[in-house]
Order: C-alpha cells, then sequence, then structure tokens
C-alpha cells in the first residue's frame, strides 16, 4: 500500500492528494500577464497643464499596492508641496526635476533617479528650459486622497 506525505495510507488520502495536486496544476495555469494596451490620462495638479499617464495604478488597473506613470510637465511647472502616505521612486529620462524638502532642494537629471519617502514633505517643479519627462513608481498606489496637497 502507498504512503502519501501525510503520513497516509488509507485510499480516502489518495483521492484527496490527486485533487490537490490536479488543483495545484490548474491554479499554476490560470495564472497570465496582463496586457495594458495604453494608459489614461490623469489630470494634474499644479500651475500648468502637465501630462499624466498613468500605466499601473487606481485608475488604469484598479492596483492599489502600486503605480507606474509616465509623467511630461512643462518649463515653468509646480505643484503644491504635499506629504504623501506612500514612498514615491522618481527616474528622470529627460530634463530637469527639481525636489524640494524640507532641507533644501535637489535637481535630478536625465539618467538619475530619487526617492522621496511616505511622510517626507516634498515638491516638485520643473523651472529649466524644456521642462522634465520622468517616470514616478508610488508604493502603494498614488491616490488623491493619500498625497495630502498644501493649498
Amino acid at each position: 500500500m502507498k504512503q502519501f506525505l501525510c503520513g497516509c495510507v488509507a485510499s480516502h488520502c489518495a483521492t484527496r492528494h490527486h485533487l490537490v495536486a490536479s488543483t495545484r496544476e490548474l491554479l499554476r495555469c490560470s495564472y497570465m500577464p496582463t496586457f495594458i494596451p495604453h494608459p489614461t490620462r490623469i489630470e494634474s495638479a499644479g500651475n500648468k497643464p502637465k501630462i499624466i499617464e498613468e500605466y499601473i495604478g487606481r485608475v488604469n488597473t484598479s492596483t492599489a499596492g502600486v503605480s507606474v506613470a509616465h509623467m511630461r510637465s512643462p518649463e515653468g511647472w509646480e505643484e503644491p508641496a504635499q506629504s504623501p502616505e506612500f514612498d514615491e521612486y522618481t527616474i528622470v529620462l529627460r530634463g530637469t526635476l527639481r525636489v524640494q524638502h524640507k532641507s533644501g532642494e535637489m535637481d535630478v537629471t536625465a539618467g538619475q533617479a530619487v526617492i522621496a519617502n511616505r511622510g517626507e514633505w516634498i515638491r516638485y517643479s520643473t523651472p529649466f528650459a524644456g521642462g522634465a519627462e520622468y517616470i514616478a513608481v508610488c508604493l502603494p498606489a498614488f491616490s488623491p486622497d493619500s498625497v495630502h496637497r498644501e493649498v
């Protein structure tokens, strides 16, 4: 008589083990990548129009755990300061993104990145010619209720 991993030798365990193995195989086959055909354009905050295209997040994919957005902001754009409930990871693709924080400011240029930690006072702007293009990743996902912008 065959002994199973649980130590049983009873025939009812054979059925149970077969069912578990079949279910595992079915679950493994039912997962597949999620194709995202296009982003959703999100309205921006700030003194000038900025293009925000959310690929992954609360709006485009109903994903609360993370958001990934492609941003393009014009020269002279600035947004209100914020103290968000999420960590924000930003990679600058083109131009310069100015990041103001409680201790001063830094200019992040193409090929560089910056991490803004949740709860930190931060303000983004693009004061230089040509503005900036960048990718922002927020953990958990960005939401208007969790960004806590100054009015």
